[in-house]
Order: C-alpha cells, then sequence, then structure tokens
C-alpha cells in the first residue's frame, strides 16, 4: 500500500531522535512536512537538511512540523542532527517500513552500479492527516522554499497545487 494525493496517510511508527518514538497521529492537527533522503552526512543531505532547519521558525507559523527519514540507524541520525544542528526530528526506518509506505525505495546507479536506495522525496500532510502535495526525484536547490510556500498556502486554507 502506498499513499495517494487527497487521502488519509496510514498512521505509522519509527524510532527518532531523542530516545523516542513517533507516530504520524501524534501530529494531527499540524501539518507535516516528511523528507526523505538517501543517507546521513553526506553533501545533498545535509544542504537540504540544513536549508530545512534554517526555514524552521516559517514552517512553525505555517503549523507544520518537519520530520526528516531515512534508513540510517538511529546513531547516524543522532550524529548527523547533532553535527548539523537539527531543529526537528529525525526517523531511523532501517526497516524501510515508512520508506515502503510512501513508495521512495527505487532502483538507482551509482558508477555504474545498481542498486536499490530511497530516492529523494517531500510529502506535505494536511492537519487532518491527508496526502496533500509530494515532490519525487527532488533536486535539493531551492527544493525546501517550494514545500514552505506549499506549506503556507495550505495552511491558509488555499488549495494545494499537485505536482
Amino acid at each position: 500500500m502506498s499513499v495517494s494525493l487527497g487521502q488519509p496517510v496510514p498512521d505509522f511508527t519509527a524510532t527518532a531522535t531523542g530516545d523516542t518514538t513517533l507516530s504520524l497521529s501524534e501530529l494531527r492537527g499540524r501539518q507535516v512536512v516528511i523528507y526523505f533522503y538517501p543517507k546521513a552526512s553526506t553533501p545533498g543531505c545535509t544542504t537540504e537538511g540544513g536549508d530545512f532547519r534554517d526555514r524552521k521558525d516559517a514552517f512553525d507559523a505555517a503549523n507544520t512540523v518537519i520530520v526528516g527519514v531515512s534508513r540510517d540507524g538511529i546513531r547516524a541520525q543522532e550524529n548527523f542532527k547533532a553535527k548539523q544542528d537539527f531543529n526537528f526530528t529525525l526517523l531511523s526506518d532501517k526497516d524501510e517500513a515508512v520508506c515502503q509506505l510512501f513508495d521512495v525505495i527505487k532502483l538507482k546507479k551509482l558508477y555504474g552500479k545498481e542498486h536499490l536506495g530511497i530516492e529523494r522525496s517531500t510529502f506535505l500532510i494536511d492537519a487532518e492527516g491527508r496526502l496533500a502535495r509530494e515532490w519525487r526525484k527532488v533536486k535539493v536547490k531551492g527544493h525546501v522554499d517550494e514545500v514552505l510556500e506549499a506549506a503556507q498556502a495550505l495552511h491558509a486554507g488555499e488549495p494545494a497545487a499537485s505536482e
């Protein structure tokens, strides 16, 4: 089963930074940005996370929680969060349950070799828990600003544009 625009996102629970777990249902009443990144502490993922970090106040003003997800273990996530001073939760999805729910595990090529990995993707969930917007095959530059604009528009009651 995979998420679909306009439909409720099934609840999930995953191991989170700060020695906690996070369930999507805990965030009901707030908009949620869930962004998937391939690997903690790599250049593109660091840049993307930093862009979310630097715009967190604006996301907060739009009643929007930021959650980052990768298949890294919780120790790697904790180190990544601490080193980059991220001010939002990171989830460890080693069993790929959340990745599968959002259908972000794709066949990728690196140095001529194929492997399964996370396709950089972002999802905006409305305050009622429905998928409002999705971005797949994300390019980092300018992406967070686009997500912020969509979150602000959704919070203001404007219809979400689809990709």
